[in-house]
């Protein structure tokens, strides 16, 4: 029916004008039929994923004290591990792509290391205990003596806490923080008033680097257990009177020019700011008897300043390794002369014999004695290493708060 209706309707318009036909042929031939869509281009097949490589252990610590060391890097032309206290050494690489070195036995401690591929230094991604650095992140590795008879090592006895500030400093114009240890026992709601520990870390460190690396807190522990050191409070602060000195695009020619600045703003910070809120918060005695001092490298420096430059604030006195006093102590030192040594109860300068600053600690230490000032000479084999400076706290702190001054020892030698 419908076939029948388009052919009259073609014939009664053939009598139209010819130019009309086409168009009508054209409407009444074309089918209606739907739209077209064409055919979907199959999407390509997404490759499989390559199997992720084997996991591998780094470091791994023998039980003869060997540790060996791994890192992934199949790209690399050459890796070295560079381990704190020894010289680099080169890496290994096998048909995966793995570097590796091996150590010969190791001494109990605690070691900060990186991996240098193609000279650039990173930290192992295969190890989670990580050494904070303002001007460089590393690696630590602990190999661990057979009784746990390190100051620094974890043992079963009563543990103190860790408390983290923050504040603003006035003095210097920033955000900043520090760290306070409170021993076993203690209570804040006691009558109990303590002695204070102001410990101070070296250049390029953060305020964590004495509990985080030189294992402060632990330390103490393990001291007051065994009844060789007093139940103290430590405090442990930001130790940039300048923190533009430790900027990474800093020369080091300008750091020399902030010596100064870092060291005296330093001071004052402590003396007007923290000092004041640990005194406030917690039970710390403000009697310069029971306040110490000390610190490493530039803390060492800072330390010794402060303490000698202030002697009615502190009684005793630390540095080690100092690193910064300048070469021109009576400039650094106007006021300190022999009437300063009565107020002294303890000034320990100590310094590895294997450390760059032997010698101006050793010159350091004689100007004191041409001031009427006999100072504890400590020499000990290291460097310029955490091993030597945890050390050095464990020897000092029981040293602390004694009822009697400190008799300078016979002997600058003195062994670990």
């Amino acid at each position: 029916m419908h076939q029948r209706r388009s052919i009259r309707t073609i014939l009664t318009r053939s009598l139209y004008p010819p130019l009309f036909l086409p168009l009508v042929v054209w409407a009444v031939a074309t089918p209606h039929a739907a739209p077209q869509t064409p055919a979907a281009t199959p999407a390509p097949q997404a490759a499989a994923a390559p199997a992720p490589p084997p996991p591998i252990v780094s470091p791994e610590v023998s039980a003869d004290r060997r540790v060996t060391f791994r890192f992934r890097a199949p790209n690399a032309k050459e890796v070295f591990l560079s381990r704190e206290g020894a010289q680099r050494v080169a890496m290994t690489r096998d048909d995966s792509g793995v570097w590796s070195v091996t150590t010969d036995a190791l001494e109990p401690d605690m070691y900060g290391y990186s991996f240098v591929a193609d000279g650039v230094s990173l930290v192992d991604p295969s190890n989670t205990l990580i050494k904070p650095n303002l001007l460089g992140l590393s690696s630590m590795v602990h190999v661990p003596s057979a009784d746990a008879s390190l100051p620094w090592e974890v043992t079963n006895v009563p543990h103190g806490m860790v408390h983290h500030h923050f504040y603003r400093s006035g003095v210097i114009g920033d955000d900043r923080d520090y760290y306070v240890y409170t021993p076993p026992g203690y209570d804040a709601a006691a009558k109990t008033m303590y002695p204070v520990l102001y410990l101070l870390h070296g250049f390029s460190d953060d305020a964590s680097g004495w509990t985080a690396v030189g294992r402060a807190n632990v330390i103490l522990d393990n001291l007051i257990a065994q009844g060789k050191a007093k139940p103290m409070l430590v405090v442990m602060t930001l130790g940039y009177g300048a923190p533009e000195i430790v900027s990474r695009t800093l020369p080091q020619s300008a750091r020399a020019g902030l010596r100064d600045k870092n060291m005296g703003n330093y001071k004052k910070a402590l003396l007007t700011e923290v000092i004041p809120q640990v005194e406030k918060s917690y039970r710390a005695s403000g009697d310069r008897a029971n306040r110490a001092i000390a610190g490493l490298s530039m803390g060492g420096a800072e330390s010794l300043f402060t303490g000698l430059t202030t002697l009615d604030h502190f009684a005793w006195i630390a540095g080690f390794s100092a690193g910064g006093l300048g070469e021109d102590f009576n400039a650094t030192f106007p006021a300190l002369d022999a009437k300063a040594a009565p107020q002294i109860k303890l000034l320990w300068i100590a310094c590895g014999t294997d450390d760059r600053l032997i010698e101006p600690n050793r010159k350091f230490r004689e100007w004191l004695k041409t001031k009427g000032i006999q100072p504890t000479e400590i020499e000990t084999p290291g460097a310029h290493t955490w091993m030597v400076w945890r050390r050095n706290l464990a020897t000092v702190a029981p040293l602390l708060f004694q009822s009697k001054s400190v008799a300078t020892p016979a002997t600058k030698n003195t062994s670990y």
